[in-house]
């Protein structure tokens, strides 16, 4: 499953990608990437706009007190609970100074249930044990202007820890290419949008 969170209000970003979804499900040529990739057969959108993701309080409660459980209760545990099962993580963010705003990154910072306290070498770099089997790859979809190096960097970093995938960094103009990077489409079926109000 491809989870995609909008943290943006411009919903007209994933209509677009809607768009481009159902069309490579119905087109004929199908990519020799698409071929070899596993295929995916069902998206779900979460417009996260209008709902309330208060920013990580580094209490670490989801890692000694409520092991896998966030604190902090608000709106984003049903996201959290979506990502624990996700193939995939696309985050479409507005941006400040360079980078993708408060709203985009309270969705990475509150991930953190899905790690153990526990550490482990990978190579010569300290890791968390991951709580869960399941591994969910991450992209990001920006709207404004960020220092894209610095960002792609960052989230094969954040991909890094979780032991998943960097999935790239996407802006506006390059939708076409962030949804190809979702994986060989199959019948597709898009969820709409959760609300929590």
């Amino acid at each position: 499953m491809i989870l995609i969170v909008n943290t943006t209000s411009d919903t007209t970003i994933t209509e677009e990608i809607k768009r481009y979804v159902e069309g490579q499900a119905t087109e004929t040529e199908v990519t020799p990437a698409q071929k070899a990739a596993p295929a995916i057969t069902e998206f779900e959108i979460i417009e996260a706009a209008p709902l309330k993701i208060s920013h990580c309080i580094g209490c670490n409660y989801c890692w000694l007190k409520t092991p896998g459980e966030c604190a902090i209760k608000d709106d984003y545990e049903i996201i959290l609970k979506k990502v624990i099962h996700a193939d995939q993580l696309w985050v479409i963010s507005d941006t400040a100074l360079g980078f993708i705003d408060h709203k985009g990154k309270n969705i990475f910072d509150r991930i953190l249930p899905i790690a153990t306290m526990y550490l482990k070498f990978v190579g010569d770099q300290m890791r968390h044990v991951p709580r869960y089997d399941q591994r969910t790859d991450i992209g990001i979809i920006y709207k404004g202007d960020v220092e894209k190096e610095y960002l792609e960097r960052w989230t094969k970093r954040a991909a890094l820890n979780f032991e998943s995938k960097s999935l790239g960094v996407f802006g506006m103009d390059e939708i076409k290419e962030a949804v190809s990077r979702m994986g060989a489409i199959a019948t597709v079926e898009i969820k709409e949008a959760v609300s929590c109000m």
